[in-house]
């Protein structure tokens, strides 16, 4: 039995209880505390699920983080158990958690041993794009030109294309060429990894993501695309003393080299689990009636080439409950 087929539903209920516990934290300010009790959850979870599972992305090195580490064991470890590597967020978005605002969820990929890449924890730059431009972009072309490209695959007008980028002072020269070359823009505070699986689907009138977020989401980001069929590239941009070398124990050797989804989550199996903590833009968030709560979530696996919207109901153990959709 294949990974995909074994864990694919264990997964979904990972996200989904660590989205419960986040979303109980919503708009109470307390970003860190909101991050706390999705990995508690999430990891507590996860250690009942029959696999012998390795985080390769997670909160940190083992010195930075309480639980959910990289390089650390999760699952039952039991002999007979299939390995597999995993990449978490436990919440993507903590500051949109904590003002409430939309777009906040709870991820998690998982893949074969050594189906995900193991990336520091460094800033990665980034362009995402569906499969209608998949093969005609490239992180050493101009803007102008990735847009030029984009918008002749997709028979559209530069300027009928809408290109988010992350709202940070980092980007101000991108989003100049952006404009400059005609293509409108939709700026974000947080949430890169949703915005990259907009790009990848047809009718969200989003045509691509560009700009430098973290490397760890853009593995994540990967293994999505590639369910969806979309193509990234992306490039690690180490930017403190130290991280150069962590790339080089890593065997990342080429510290300039353009990775693609291929090489971000080269796995032959991969499963993507996503639940909303806030409502988004594919998800809506957890939802409180009163007899229990109600979840939206995403279960994405590439051999099986399924793609699920999964909407739970879970109730309460009360003699006199009510269902309510």
């Amino acid at each position: 039995m294949s990974i995909e087929q074994k864990l694919s539903r264990e997964f979904l209920r990972v996200v989904e209880e660590a989205a419960i516990a986040a979303s109980r934290t919503m708009g109470q300010g307390q970003r860190h505390y909101s991050d706390q009790v999705a990995v508690e959850a999430m990891r507590k979870s996860m250690d009942t699920l029959s696999m012998r599972g390795t985080i390769v992305i997670g909160e940190g090195e083992r010195d930075e983080a309480p639980m959910l580490f990289i390089d650390e064991k999760v699952g039952r470890q039991l002999p007979d158990d299939p390995e597999v590597d995993i990449a978490v967020d436990p919440l993507e978005g903590t500051n949109l958690c904590a003002t409430g605002e939309p777009n906040a969820i709870t991820v998690l990929a998982a893949a074969n041993k050594g189906g995900l890449l193991h990336a520091p924890d460094c800033y990665m730059e980034k362009i995402i794009v569906g499969p209608s431009a998949k093969g005609a972009v490239h992180l050493d072309a101009t803007p102008k030109e990735n847009l030029q490209a984009i918008a002749k695959r997709l028979g559209r007008r530069v300027e009928d294309l809408v290109i988010i980028v992350l709202d940070r002072p980092r980007h101000e020269q991108l989003i100049e060429q952006i404009r400059s070359a005609g293509a409108r823009i939709r700026l974000i505070s947080d949430g890169d990894l949703s915005a990259g699986i907009a790009a990848a689907v047809r009718g969200t009138n989003v045509h691509a993501v560009m700009g430098t977020g973290g490397a760890p989401e853009g593995v994540l980001a990967a293994a999505a695309i590639r369910c969806l069929n979309g193509g990234m590239q992306g490039r690690l941009v180490p930017t403190q003393e130290g991280q150069e070398e962590r790339m080089r124990q890593m065997g990342i050797t080429d510290p300039r080299r353009i990775f693609t989804e291929r090489d971000l989550a080269p796995g032959p199996e991969i499963i993507f689990a996503a639940c909303g903590v806030t409502d988004g833009n594919f998800m809506r968030g957890v939802r409180f009636f009163g007899h229990g709560h109600r979840t939206s979530s995403l279960l994405m696996s590439l051999s099986d080439r399924m793609i699920r919207f999964v909407d739970s109901v879970r109730l309460d153990g009360t003699p006199d409950v009510v269902v309510e959709f």
